[in-house]
């Protein structure tokens, strides 16, 4: 059954070439992604090394969790049955504003104006926080290969610059530059793997991590809180919806294919982990070793020289997660900027690339700020990573990854039910908006215990304000962006309307302009 703005888009495309994509004013270059390159600019926000040498170690060692790679299974069925609904949400609205046009869509303007504003806040979050742990990581190659020492802020911001031109660029070649460098550091992780299992420790090919009894203790709830942050990026599908030639069919199925793809990854680096040490020795490991596990294993199986190429992939992903999240960040500015959320300077694309390129400014901008004020408080000798890990990292990544994750649940998915059900389209859409309302119950049950173990997240003591300091700026964003919409309702309801409805509006707008 179609409804909503597939109609739409349909019946203006056929009076006069107005399109929900197509729009050749203020609206981003259509035929540009296809699936294999909206997959991997999809892919590469996960940054799938990182994940598997940092999330992983931390999450056996910190919080002792043996069953971790159950956990990546019970969230990859968990995520599948978000997508179901939201998959089905981006057949009919599409928008480089995705979660808050879904929202607007479903809650109305003013939820949908909260919930921009949230999601900038996070997206940049993530990005800025990766800056830390890749300056800090570059840092280390130098003293190591080169013998050198550079303090962590200087690759950090000369990163900066790097993504920043690059975000101004066509997306097509963003996707080829983190198709080339995600390709290499998953094929390296499946060296490990294969290496692991075919030479496991003297437990054997063990499947006792998958046994639910291993699923207890006090860190089982941030241990959840770290592996759904590992899947973030596979729910940027729809923000490229208006550079794909066909969303409805490439934007859902791309997004099945990530959440598949990375579930079945994530489960299998991590039990290759427990083959690799023994499950009874992979929580010791990981404690000895932190996030040096992966590459203390690899130079035992592999050998020094992959070891040494490993390392240098290890930046390079990191590299292509800042690049794919920028390109969100600038997309979702550009999608605020054409609806009247932020200066209408935003809502313009440049000419040659059609890019936004104000909106990748703006995300430049916010990097260098938050590298440079880091920095600034940085009283550490050269090497120490205070700052750019246990700091920057650490604070900017848990609070982008709450702000996304509450996204997810108490507004996307309550926001596909809504969306239909306005509708009439329950019957049609039954049971994908059941498997939406278990979605909402089991990502309702992560950002609670999110927020109740932020002070183990971010490293802070039980005391600490910063554990509920950083989680108000959430709240923080939310009320700004819903009295920003309540200011719209009454002052300016025409513009309120409008909120969601991206190029569609725009152009519908343009089209009544022409006939009067």
């Amino acid at each position: 059954m179609t409804t909503g703005s597939s109609s739409t888009s349909s019946a203006t495309a056929d009076s006069g070439g107005i399109s929900t994509f197509k729009g050749q004013d203020r609206a981003l270059r259509a035929d540009r992604l296809g699936t294999t390159g909206l997959l991997l600019s999809v892919l590469a926000a996960t940054a799938p090394l990182m994940v598997v040498a940092g999330v992983m170690p931390t999450t056996f060692g910190v919080m002792g969790i043996l069953g971790q790679p159950l956990l990546f299974v019970i969230l990859g069925l968990v995520l599948a049955l978000f997508s179901v609904g939201y998959a089905e949400m981006s057949r009919h609205v599409h928008n480089a504003g995705a979660f808050y046009a879904y929202i607007s869509r479903g809650l109305g303007g003013t939820a949908g104006a909260g919930a921009a504003m949230v999601a900038l806040v996070a997206y940049n979050a993530l990005q800025v926080g990766i800056y830390g742990i890749f300056g800090f990581e570059v840092s280390g190659l130098f003293a190591t290969y080169l013998d050198l020492e550079i303090a962590w802020w200087i690759p950090a911001l000369l990163a900066a610059l790097a993504v920043g031109a690059l975000g101004w660029l066509k997306i097509d070649l963003n996707a080829r530059v983190l198709g080339v460098l995600l390709v290499i550091e998953v094929a390296l992780v499946v060296i490990f793997d294969v290496a692991a299992i075919a030479d496991p420790a003297k437990e054997g090919l063990s499947l006792h991590a998958f046994n639910p009894d291993t699923l207890t203790g006090a860190g089982i709830g941030t241990a959840l809180c770290f592996c759904v942050a590992a899947f973030l990026g596979f729910e940027q599908a729809p923000v490229y919806a208006e550079e794909t030639s066909r969303p409805h069919v490439l934007v859902p199925r791309v997004m099945f294919l990530a959440i598949g793809g990375i579930a079945v990854f994530y489960t299998v680096s991590c039990w290759a982990y427990t083959v690799a040490t023994g499950p009874s020795a992979v929580v010791g490991t990981a404690q000895e070793q932190s996030a040096g596990m992966l590459f203390f294993l690899t130079e035992d199986l592999i050998g020094e020289t992959f070891t040494d190429v490993l390392h240098v992939l290890f930046v390079t992903g990191m590299f292509a997660a800042m690049l794919s999240f920028h390109n969100v960040v600038a997309r979702y500015a550009f999608a605020m900027g054409r609806e009247g959320l932020l200066p209408a300077a935003f809502g313009r694309t440049s000419g040659a690339s059609g890019a936004p390129g104000t909106g990748s400014l703006l995300q430049t901008g916010v990097s260098v700020l938050a590298v440079a004020a880091f920095a600034l408080t940085d009283d550490k000798p050269a090497g120490d990573p205070t700052a750019p890990v246990l700091h920057l990292f650490t604070w900017m990544g848990s609070l982008g990854a709450l702000g996304v994750t509450a996204l997810m649940a108490a507004a996307a998915s309550v926001s596909v039910i809504a969306f239909f059900v306005r509708r009439g389209a329950v019957a049609a859409q039954f049971w994908r908006l059941a498997a939406s309302a278990l979605s909402v119950l089991a990502l309702l049950f992560i950002v609670v215990y999110t927020v109740k173990d932020f002070d183990v997240l971010i490293g802070a003591g039980p005391g600490s304000a910063l554990a509920w300091i950083l989680p108000s700026v959430i709240l923080l964003a939310l009320a700004a962006g819903v009295v920003q919409g309540l200011l719209l309702r009454s002052r300016a309801p025409e513009r309120h309307a409008r909120i969601g409805l991206g190029n569609e509006a725009f152009q519908l707008d343009k089209a009544a302009e022409e006939t009067s």
